[in-house]
This record gives C-alpha cells, structure tokens and sequence, in this order.
C-alpha cells in the first residue's frame, strides 16, 4: 500500500476518534447542541441510535455477544426510509433490552 494510500485512510478514520468530527461526544453541552440543530425526524433518529449505542456498549463491557438476528437487523437499516428505519431501530433496541431480561442480567442503561 502506498503511503498516500495509508495517510488517507489514517485520516478518513481519525475522523471517528474522540476529537474527531464523527468521533465520540464527550461533552453532554456539545451533545445537546448538536442534537437541537437536527430536524425533528433527524432527532428521533439520532435519540434513538445513542441508546442502541449505549446497548452496545453495555453488550462489550460484559463481553456479551449481540444476538445475530439483531445485527442482521441492524445491516439492513440503511435500506430503509426515515420513519420505517426509526420504527426498526425502537424494535432493535427492545429486542435487546428482552434479551437482556431473558439473560437475567441486572442493568443500568438511560432508556
């Protein structure tokens, strides 16, 4: 691989490291800001995704593997419109959460 090539891609994927414009949100004042400048559906969207994000994490800490149904799921949000791909992800992240629930485990995650 060239070294243009890797400077590239080093650049395009500093983009999602905290810091970066895509990165991680440290700041709940920045967080806030930015999700009152989205467009109500835009806002539903994004509400929606962070508590799959905050699942997510959960799942990682506790070296929980995401059922494969879920991550099929997941992999075909971008087919769908706005409305349906929002409706889908509220049923992605209540899949989860009864999964959870059927594991027993004891959580606390921001609904």
């Amino acid at each position: 691989m060239s070294k243009d090539k890797q400077e590239t891609i080093k650049r395009v994927l500093g983009r999602f490291e905290p810091g970066g414009d895509l990165g991680p949100i440290e700041d709940r004042n920045q967080y806030e800001r930015q999700m009152s400048s989205l467009a109500p559906e835009q806002k539903e969207f994004a509400e929606t995704s962070t508590r799959f994000a905050d699942l997510c994490q959960y799942f990682s800490r506790r070296s929980l593997d995401i059922p494969q149904n879920v991550v099929e799921r997941v992999s075909r949000l971008r087919e769908l419109e706005l409305p349906n791909r929002i409706k889908e992800m509220n049923a992605v992240n209540k899949a989860l959460m009864e999964y959870l629930c059927a594991l027993g485990e004891s959580f606390g995650i921001r609904q």
